[in-house]
């Protein structure tokens, strides 16, 4: 057997609320519950499993997403008035980049966590 990523835990303030702001933005099912987690199951059997966390400490998610996926991200961005960025070091406000061939953005979850879709992976897809 290969290794794969299988989990992550995700640090929230409020792990409903935090999971349900991913599902509702990225168009998956909703969280379901295992123990004290809020879990996010995403298209390649990975999930993002939400734990309570007074004080976070942000980091990067980053989805890889197809083209018209990431125009219905970006639209329900918008729609909710998000600010987002074409860098992760919010520089580019309101843009997209266009990295490796494909578009890419980025925006913050409310505890701060840097997430990103992207249409093709660092470095281009591989001949």
């Amino acid at each position: 057997m290969s290794v794969s990523l299988n989990h992550t835990i995700v640090h929230a303030r409020d792990r409903h609320a935090s999971a349900q702001f991913l599902t509702d933005l990225l168009a998956l099912e909703p969280p379901s519950t295992f123990g004290p987690f809020a879990v996010v199951q995403l298209g390649n059997g990975v999930s993002l499993d939400y734990a309570e966390d007074g004080a976070p400490h942000p980091q990067h998610y980053a989805f890889l997403v197809s083209e018209t996926e990431f125009d219905e991200i970006h639209a329900r961005i918008t729609a909710r008035g998000l600010p987002y960025w074409a860098d992760p070091f919010h520089r580019e406000e309101g843009r997209i980049n266009t990295d490796d061939g494909g578009r890419g953005l980025y925006w913050d979850d409310p505890d701060g966590h840097r997430l990103e879709i992207l249409t093709v992976p660092y470095g281009g897809w591989p001949d």
